[in-house]
Parts: C-alpha cells; structure tokens; sequence
C-alpha cells in the first residue's frame, strides 16, 4: 500500500513525533508492513516537477492512492477560496488538492489536532479561516462534508494529539493495511478507539496523590495538579501514561498539567493551561462518567484519610517522607 502525506496549515511537529517511534524505526515498520510513502514533504526526496508529475498521476487515477495522510488544518480563507495557502509549484490550493485527491483515496487519515479538529492554527480569532479535514472543531463538516466516506467506507480517520503519539499513527497504518481497521474502531469523533478508549488519568504517576485529593500548587510540586494547576486527564482520551513517549515520558509525568490536546477546540478553554477554573472553590471540569456529588462525597473523605507522607510529599518538589517500614509478621 502507498502513502500520500501532504503537510497543511501546522507546525510540522507531528511529523517531528513520528520520527520517534523506536523499536523499530518508522521506516522499517512501514517498510515491513507493505507500506511506502509516495510522498512526504519533508521525508521524500523528491521535489519541484517531480512531485508535480507524481501529484497528476495520482489525480488522473495512474498511481493508485492507498492512503492519503494530512497533516496540518486546511486553511479556507480568502472567502472559502482555500488560496491563503497554496501547495508549491502548482497553482493550487491545498484545499483544492485535498478536495480532488480524497474521493480516490482507499483511505484518508487525518494526522493531529490541527487535521483533526483545527487545533492551534484556529486559536483566536483565525482570521485564515483554518478548519479540521472533515471537522470544524467539534461540529462535523470540515473541510471534506459530514458524509464524506472513503472507498472503504470510512469517515475520515482523526488521529487526534498535539502532537500525535507515533505509535498511534504507526498503529492506525498498519491496521489499515492488514484491512483491521473498521467503523466499530472508531469513537464519535473519528479517533482510533486503540487509544481513545483510555483516559490519560490512566497510569498516571501523579494517581496516589489524586485518590487523596493531594494537590500541588505549583508546576514543581509532586502532587495531583487536577485542583489548582488545570490538569483535566480525568477526562482526555489517550494512552499516553501506559504506552509512553520516548519509551517513557508524559506530560503529566514532565510535571504538566493534561491540556486534553486529543480534544476538538481543546486550543481555546477559556482560561490558562494551568489554571483550574472553579465555582465556590469546587472544580468546574470533573472526572468524566462522575456525578458531582459524588465526586464532593468521595473528595472531602479523601481528604480527611490523606497519609501525613502523601499529604507532605504533594508540595514538594521530590520526596521528603519516604515510605514507613513495615516489620515482617511473625
């Protein structure tokens, strides 16, 4: 199967995080699968009438396109016109391109939050009008119509993350190449359900801290940042604290608060990153699938049961109260 990967609106990080999949390499896994790029913008070769060529071959239906990979929000501006941004050498904007090379795709996926959703290049008042693949943040209807389906059948496939995890887009092509990758694989927004159907709560090194309610109130601090620090892992989808980047960091395990970076319009909450908003001292954003009630019922015992050493160690910037010994029973 061949890849097509245009690069949009963006930064060029999720390609950056891809080239970190380790163990092995993004190439050879491809490679091993029966994957190859056609095209890459900053991992192919080719350039200038090369590519041009290749580009009308496929759009004439000569090279047959497996999976045509975005990266980067489409940019509709002027006037729904797409010309605020032009693919090089080609006259042609990137939403014409993406417009008349999505309906021969077998496959399209959108890599990011900024392809998925919009992502950061909305944030604002975004005046180049930039917009998700087949989504306006959360609305469905992108720059590819709410119907819009793939040869297979497919929506859009939203690779969520800023930026993506690369297993998760390792993982996705590979499924799509063995034909693993059905409509029941997706969540309601598009995402891979591999990773979608985790919370970044999961296996987060801060969990003893939370189940106590034992905050930080600073970035340095080893404490829950979920009360104070605008942490909302509670509540994002990923794997990011079992499967790890880099073989293992996280944000939270950085030391920083979850942003819910997989989320449509996760780039404009209102408030500062950092900050957690709250209503008479009782945080607004909530663990998802809990009852507030509950969540005060379980919080204020928790807080009352809270170790003297967990309590101590949350606003310090390493351990200071170790563990108690505990003597062997006889």
């Amino acid at each position: 199967m061949n890849i097509l990967w245009l690069q949009s609106a963006g930064c060029g990080g999720c390609t950056m995080s891809l080239l970190c999949a380790e163990d092995p390499n993004v190439f050879d896994l491809l490679d091993g699968a029966g994957l190859h790029f056609l095209w890459h913008p900053s991992l192919s070769e080719a350039t200038g009438a090369e590519v041009r060529r290749l580009l009308a071959q496929v759009e004439a239906g000569e090279i047959p396109l497996d999976i045509l990979c975005v990266e980067g929000s489409i940019l509709m501006g002027p006037n729904g016109s797409g010309r605020y941004q032009m693919l090089a050498g080609t006259g042609r904007s990137m939403l014409d391109w993406l417009r008349s090379l999505a309906p021969l795709a077998r496959h399209v996926v959108a890599v990011g939050t900024c392809a998925t959703y919009g992502g950061i290049t909305t944030a604002g008042e975004n005046p180049a009008d930039a917009i998700g693949v087949q989504y306006d943040g959360s609305h469905i209807g992108g720059a590819l119509p709410a119907d819009f389906r793939d040869k297979s059948g497919l929506p859009v496939i939203n690779i969520a993350g800023c930026p993506t995890h690369p297993d998760w887009v390792t993982e996705t092509l590979l499924m799509l190449a063995e034909g693993a990758m059905g409509s029941d694989a997706l969540d309601g927004y598009g995402r891979p359900r591999f990773y979608a159907d985790n919370l970044v709560h999961h296996a987060c090194p801060k969990n003893e801290f939370y189940e106590y309610k034992a905050s930080a109130t600073q970035l340095s601090e080893m404490g829950c940042m979920m009360e104070h620090l605008g942490c909302i892992g509670t509540q994002a989808v990923g794997d990011c604290n079992i499967r790890g980047w880099n073989g293992a960091g996280s944000c939270t395990r950085a030391g920083y608060p979850c942003i819910n970076c997989t989320a449509p319009e996760f780039e404009d909450p209102g408030h500062g990153f950092t900050e957690t908003p709250k209503f008479a001292g009782i945080p607004v954003g909530l663990p998802s699938d809990m009852p507030k009630a509950w969540f005060m019922a379980l919080a204020s015992l928790s807080k009352a049961a809270t170790p003297h050493r967990i309590g101590v160690n949350a606003t310090q910037d390493r351990i200071a109260v170790p563990p108690s010994l505990k003597k062997p029973k006889p």
